[in-house]
């Protein structure tokens, strides 16, 4: 009888859990999935996001019960608007005229719980990553085990897998350290509030005012999920006065006139629930993937980016996706899952540094000194749209569904 070859996901958000999911029916590999929160951490925290339409279309080609599971609990993504704080319309953008289908909104919380439920039975919650590296040849793990207070150790590992975000232990081992990010200069905060009887926040909005830029979009469960951002000195942390209401409100409010309804409506919910908000600086790393036989980057981990095109989440569906494919590729084929790391690499590293450059270029009308006018027109033109729909339609297809049925 063949021995079982070992598989190890560091991290269940969303690629770590689309791919324990997707190799969970595989009868010839030893799948765990370490998670260092309990099981309910996420249950009431987070805020809202955005998944693209190339992360709905990748899915449904690869992973087809999850794309129906976050299709059927989330509102659609079908338009892109932008507009001046005074309400002055810069662009109205149909999705469709640049994807094959829509994106979709929805909360964090509720997105965790869709993708962790199919996988209880391969996840340890509570299982902190202390240390990762190389024994006799194969990668090992150590982890603390909350529950019960003791270390553990995972050894002889065929394939480990790293999808456990930006500041993840085993990109730094792979990279050779910590890395020093590339910080653009722009501020991020985000909260989410309930939307109440007179919100006038629907789809995809953006707001600007001069280059300080509203975001928001209504997700399930009657809520709004704003995202607020504006210039800052790259070199340094966001100053404290920065993060008051009163600045809050006079950045957003337009010189000659009052505030559209939507951005007024926003102004007072930013005051009101000011204690949400989650402060963050726009930042991004350079892309890994399978530089060492054996283990794997992927999402946050492999590809830390901006995401002022909402792409994180969207490239995490994508890398999650190929992934198992390739996973069951070297299956099928008899090869060592040691060999995945570098075909991921090969399959994926030149389309995500296209989305990298792209999400950065498209932050220009976020910086110092930006014109929202100007820039937003750029968006309108046929180069940008022609990115976008390399961006949306271009997905990873599978292959291993060409190598015939898997035991």
């Amino acid at each position: 009888m063949t021995k079982r070859q070992r598989v190890v996901v560091v991290g269940a958000g969303i690629a770590g859990s689309l791919i324990t999911a997707g190799l969970r029916g595989q009868h010839d590999i030893d799948l765990v999935c370490l998670e260092r929160v309990g099981r309910e951490d996420h249950t009431e925290a987070g805020t809202g996001l955005n998944i693209g339409p190339n992360a709905l279309k990748c899915l449904a080609l690869h992973l087809p019960e999850s794309a129906e599971a976050i299709r059927a609990n989330s509102l659609p993504w079908t338009r892109w608007t932008v507009a001046l704080t005074d309400g002055r319309p810069l662009m109205d953008l149909r999705l469709d005229t640049v994807a094959d289908n829509p994106g979709v909104r929805i909360r964090w919380a509720e997105l965790y719980t869709l993708l962790r439920e199919p996988i209880a039975d391969h996840v340890r919650y509570r299982a902190e990553l202390v240390d990762c590296g190389r024994d006799a040849g194969k990668p090992f793990v150590r982890f603390l085990d909350s529950e019960s207070g003791s270390e553990r150790r995972i050894d002889d590992i065929n394939l480990l897998i790293a999808a456990d975000g930006r500041y993840s232990l085993i990109r730094q081992f792979v990279l050779g350290g910590p890395e020093r990010p590339n910080f653009l200069g722009v501020c991020l905060y985000r909260m989410l509030f309930p939307a109440g009887s007179d919100c006038p926040i629907g789809d995809y909005s953006q707001w600007f005012n001069g280059p300080n830029r509203l975001l928001a979009f209504r997700v399930p469960g009657g809520f709004v999920y704003c995202a607020g951002s504006f210039p800052i000195w790259a070199g340094g942390a966001i100053p404290d006065a920065m993060k008051r209401r009163e600045f809050l409100r006079a950045a957003y409010t337009p010189a000659d006139g009052p505030p559209s309804p939507e951005v007024a409506y926003l102004l007072d919910a930013i005051e009101r629930y000011a204690d949400r908000i989650h402060w963050a600086r726009l930042q991004e790393g350079g892309v890994a993937y399978g530089r060492e036989p054996g283990i794997l980057l992927v999402g946050d981990s492999a590809h830390p980016m901006v995401p002022t095109l909402g792409q994180g989440a969207t490239q995490a569906c994508e890398d999650a996706c190929v992934v198992v494919d390739e996973v069951k590729l070297a299956l099928a084929e008899h090869r060592p899952l040691a060999t995945v790391a570098e075909r991921v690499e090969q399959r994926r590293a030149e389309r995500v540094r296209f989305v990298v450059d792209f999400s950065r270029a498209a932050t220009d009308t976020m910086l110092e000194g930006a014109d929202p006018v100007a820039g937003t027109l750029k968006k309108t033109e046929a180069a940008f749209q022609a990115k976008l729909a390399r961006l949306y339609r271009d997905v990873p297809v599978p292959l291993s569904q060409h190598v015939g049925e898997l035991a």
